[in-house]
């Protein structure tokens, strides 16, 4: 294969067309060919991405087709296990949006299927590529705080936006808040710690968001709040706390990590990060903190995700020109998914959920 890479492009709603933008500020590369089953989405899709690219109705013609070298999948979540079966049959390199699936069970049928196959298969989990929270886990990883004892997340925003179809109204199709949403957050945890979580306990309901959204008979049952603590291992434990209510936020997402010798806060959209080392002395002397203000030079499309999306693509691109392994891998995004699962159903039933109640041995 030539270094110029062809991409194909499934789904091409808000985040297909995000991700075409992102492919298309990157050197060497272009979109060859796109598909969608909605014609308003297939039309904005090829406004998108040029003239002269091929237009499908069936996404399996797109893998039929030769000019493609690396597919991008950004269809809704219920349909990525058929799709993604589809894709690993095809030969071709593929990023699959988050989540993996809408279930752990899916993701790993996706693992097993994958086994040996000569493409590279990335999960897009593009929250790790943000500016200020990858500073955060480059100190974190330097050994800036010491061990990691707590991991606090928050996500404070607005409601979910409308979708084709509206099928993200329905836990049925985006496998829930805590898998649709923030999936991201628990693979932020589990990258951050660097241990395996072993069991989740979470409380949340619908309390504010589309109570009155009605679609085909069918009252919209899309949960808009929640605390999930998560316990790893070793002792370390991770805590969500999301709210889809709090439009008026200055910082969407507030990230803080604290281990014996300190404490980082990184701040988003702000793109803050805050380094405080403890003085060990108490009051009033309770230590430093630096605020440093995080700038990539390298983001050349800021797109919907401050710039994360295109630095996922430069890694994306750069592993399949060097036959190397994917920076996120389909057990990444299982271990992701699995939580959200487990958190859910700890809400549902009201008790902790250990991780291996869901996870193959």
């Amino acid at each position: 294969m030539s270094t110029h890479l062809r991409y194909g492009v499934i789904g091409t709603g808000m985040m297909g067309i995000e991700h075409i933008g992102n492919i298309l500020a990157l050197d060497d590369t272009s979109v060859t060919a796109i598909a969608d089953t909605d014609p308003t989405s297939r039309d904005q899709g090829l406004a998108a991405a040029g003239p002269g690219t091929a237009v499908y109705t069936d996404y399996r013609d797109l893998l039929a087709d030769d000019d493609v070298d690396a597919v991008v999948v950004v269809t809704p979540n219920f349909t990525h296990i058929d799709v993604m079966k589809d894709v690993l049959a095809s030969g071709k390199h593929v990023l699959c949006e988050k989540p993996l699936c809408i279930t752990t069970e899916e993701c790993t049928t996706l693992i097993e299927l994958a086994e040996g196959y000569p493409g590279v298969v990335w999960v897009g989990l593009e929250y790790r590529y943000m500016p200020a929270v990858q500073a955060l886990i480059d100190e974190v990883h330097k050994g800036t705080v010491g061990e990691v004892k707590m991991v606090a997340i928050r996500e404070h925003r607005f409601p979910f936006l409308v979708k084709v179809g509206d099928w993200n109204r329905f836990t049925r199709n985006t496998g829930g808040t805590l898998v649709e949403k923030t999936c991201h957050y628990f693979d932020l945890m589990n990258l951050i710690i660097q241990r395996k979580p072993v069991q989740v306990y979470a409380s949340g309901n619908q309390d504010v968001n589309h109570l009155d959204e009605v679609y085909d008979g069918e009252q919209s049952d899309i949960l808009d709040n929640a605390f999930v603590v998560v316990e790893y291992e070793g002792g370390a434990r991770a805590m969500l706390d999301l709210c889809m209510f709090a439009e008026a936020t200055k910082d969407q997402e507030e990230l803080s990590v604290v281990g014996e010798l300190g404490k980082l806060d990184a701040r988003v959209p702000s793109s803050e990060l805050h380094v405080g080392i403890r003085s060990g002395e108490g009051l009033p002397d309770i230590g430093k903190v630096e605020t440093r203000h995080i700038v990539n030079d390298e983001i050349r499309y800021e797109g919907l995700h401050h710039g994360s999306s295109y630095l996922e693509h430069v890694d994306f691109a750069q592993a399949i020109r060097s036959g190397s392994e994917a920076g996120v891998t389909l057990q990444d995004g299982r271990l992701a998914v699995a939580i959200g699962e487990a958190a859910h159903r700890s809400i549902a039933e009201n008790r902790p959920v250990r991780l291996d109640e869901l996870l193959p041995n």
